[in-house]
């Protein structure tokens, strides 16, 4: 007989099944909760009820031609809106970008004027100045440490100073000659400016860009290596930079897309007037920062999602149109801006910190 025995498997015992103790950071939230807690939920029903408003408010609205004007005011600013967006995910601001955009037009037209070129030679160096300066303000803020903030301030002052200086030297005016009769006028202007007949409405080129361009940088924030890059040096660069992740190239790349974003409605502005003014863009850098900031880019970074700066660039432009449509003082589109933007940030605080509550 074995020394050794091994014990028997109890029968028909088993452990006692009660209810699974959960805590606070286990239970699971309520399905709207969770909702609020995406960025670009809020923004969304804020965007529904302004339209309502403004449908009831002013009837003309309600034709199919209205629609299309507020599609592509809400167009011109949401195609700017966007790379300003993803560059607040990646926890930085430009406040030269509304000139920036008349930059691009001016150096594209007296290029093409002046030289007396192909509009097209004026359209590649518009581009590769714009990259330039999104690449330089990209540059100063990794190499020196100083705030965007900063950074973007003393260029918004350059290209301000820049932009009526130099047009007056090279024109003698304030504003670029017209350019509609030069080589390669026409096909540019189907691409950056022309229209689409849909149903007898007329809808602009720049609107369908924008859809595009939206769902393109929804596709790089949350299925490409690059939308995890801007989140995460958005959130936290040092702790980014120890994993792994290309802080500073990121960063620079970010502020270059905004230089793109910046020659884009430069051209769309350009072809669509034949002339460009060389004092305009100031405050445009706001408006597109808080189209973002209402689309729930957080101000500190490392949150946001191109959606919502959609819905945020919509906002401005039923505001902006129906005030118009309504009959009422267009002075009064500033003070809405002020609500919304404040309406916004509240917003958001509060979804934030619902959302992160235990």
């Amino acid at each position: 007989m074995s020394m050794t025995q091994q014990a028997e498997p109890a029968v028909g015992t088993s452990p006692a099944s009660g209810p699974k103790q959960t805590d606070g950071r286990t239970a699971r939230r309520p399905l709207a909760i969770r909702l609020l807690a995406r960025p670009e939920v809020g923004v969304f029903l804020g965007a529904v009820a302004v339209l309502i408003f403004f449908l009831i408010a002013a009837p003309s609205l309600r034709q199919g031609s209205s629609i299309a004007t507020v599609l592509y005011q809400s167009s011109t600013i949401g195609i700017m809106a966007l790379p300003v967006a993803l560059l607040m995910i990646g926890g930085e601001f430009d406040l030269s970008s509304g000139v920036a955009v008349i930059s691009s037009a001016l150096v594209a037209s007296m290029i093409s004027y002046q030289l007396t070129m192909n509009v097209w030679v004026g359209v590649i160096v518009a581009l590769f100045a714009s990259l330039a300066v999104g690449a330089f303000n990209g540059w100063m803020v990794v190499k020196t440490g100083l705030p965007s903030f900063l950074v973007t301030l003393g260029t918004f002052l350059i290209l301000q100073g820049a932009n009526l200086a130099v047009t007056k030297l090279v024109t003698g005016n304030v504003a670029t000659d017209d350019i509609s009769n030069m080589d390669g006028f026409d096909q540019a202007k189907k691409i950056f400016a022309s229209s689409v007949d849909i149903g007898g409405v007329e809808v602009k080129i720049t609107v369908f860009y924008w859809l595009a361009f939206a769902a393109l940088a929804t596709w790089v924030l949350l299925r490409t290596k690059y939308g995890n890059w801007i989140f995460a040096v958005g959130g936290n660069k040092e702790s980014a930079r120890a994993v792994g992740v290309p802080v500073n190239f990121t960063k620079i790349t970010l502020f270059m897309l905004v230089g793109f974003g910046a020659w884009f409605i430069g051209m769309h502005n350009l072809f669509s007037f034949n002339t460009v003014q060389s004092g305009e863009g100031v405050g445009q850098e706001l408006i597109y920062i808080a189209a973002a900031v209402i689309g729930g880019c957080l101000l500190t970074g490392g949150s946001g999602s191109a959606i919502g700066p959609v819905f945020g660039a919509f906002m401005f432009g039923m505001v902006n149109q129906g005030i118009v449509f309504a009959g009422w003082n267009p002075d009064w589109f500033k003070a809405f801006l002020g609500v919304m933007l404040l309406g916004a940030v509240l917003i958001n605080l509060w979804v934030q910190r619902t959302a992160t509550r235990r």
